[in-house]
């Protein structure tokens, strides 16, 4: 317990405080973090996979102070030939049926290990090959088409967890994807308007809103959406415990077949 509580503090304060993000105790799975920021050491590799991994239905995201529900899809990352740490992006994004296009760049600012490997439950993944784990923190920013509706930018912080194989190369790190609150891939930042400069709180990830409050995110072991939030874009969560007294199902088959991007 006191390991968790001093990673929490260090993570908290030295890594993300400047962002207000407010990241869970499970984000790091109760693994020591190395302190020197190894960036230069990853150069070499291709975190391209990272952003394209996740389905689009367990990727959750919010815009506004009413937690209205946005869908972010990346299309494309391609890393930058010019810069080893940056990734050229593009991709769509939806808010209330209103769907635009977005390209921009992630730029990797840190790269930290863990001191100790995690191998997720009943030690499945112990054989497997992994050579390093750790944490990445980039910025970003992506821009919408100027000529289209409505339209922004998306400018923040990302957060994620990567590990590497014995093929030399960077998988994302789902290992533990089967513990409560687990989440990865977390967006935290704003979307400011082309037309008057209004900023809106803008945050989306893999699994979980990144600094969703309790009052939002009423699940435990799964992301799950409060009723008051419902009429906010989130009635059709495709979430197997959206509901927990099952009241509600929702067409869950024709929200998997659509894919609203094209």
């Amino acid at each position: 317990m006191k390991l968790i509580i001093c990673l929490f503090i260090f993570f908290s304060k030295i890594l993300f405080a400047q962002n207000n993000f407010d990241f869970p105790k499970s984000f790091v799975i109760e693994n020591d973090l190395k302190t020197e920021n190894v960036l230069n050491k990853y150069s070499q590799f291709d975190f391209s996979n990272i952003w394209l991994n996740t389905e689009d239905i367990n990727i959750y995201g919010i815009i506004g102070d009413d937690y209205q529900r946005i869908n972010v899809k990346i299309l494309v990352v391609k890393k930058s030939g010019k810069n080893k740490n940056q990734y050229n992006v593009r991709g769509k994004s939806k808010v209330k049926g209103i769907v635009r296009d977005f390209t921009g760049i992630i730029d990797l600012t840190e790269i930290i290990e863990f001191k100790k490997f995690h191998f997720g439950v009943d030690e499945e993944f112990a054989n497997q090959g992994i050579k390093a784990q750790g944490i990445f923190i980039a910025n970003y920013e992506f821009e919408e088409n100027k000529n289209q509706n409505h339209s922004g930018i998306f400018k923040g912080k990302l957060y994620g967890k990567w590990y590497l194989n014995d093929k030399n190369e960077i998988k994302y790190d789902d290992i533990e994807l089967n513990s409560d609150s687990y989440f990865n891939n977390a967006f935290v930042g704003y979307w400011k308007s082309y037309k008057n400069d209004r900023k809106k709180i803008c945050n989306w990830g893999d699994y979980r809103v990144p600094n969703g409050k309790k009052v939002f995110d009423i699940g435990v072991g799964e992301f799950n959406v409060s009723e008051k939030y419902w009429d906010k874009g989130w009635l059709n969560v495709d979430v197997k415990n959206h509901n927990t007294n099952g009241s509600f199902e929702g067409n869950k088959k024709s929200d998997r077949s659509k894919k609203w991007w094209e």
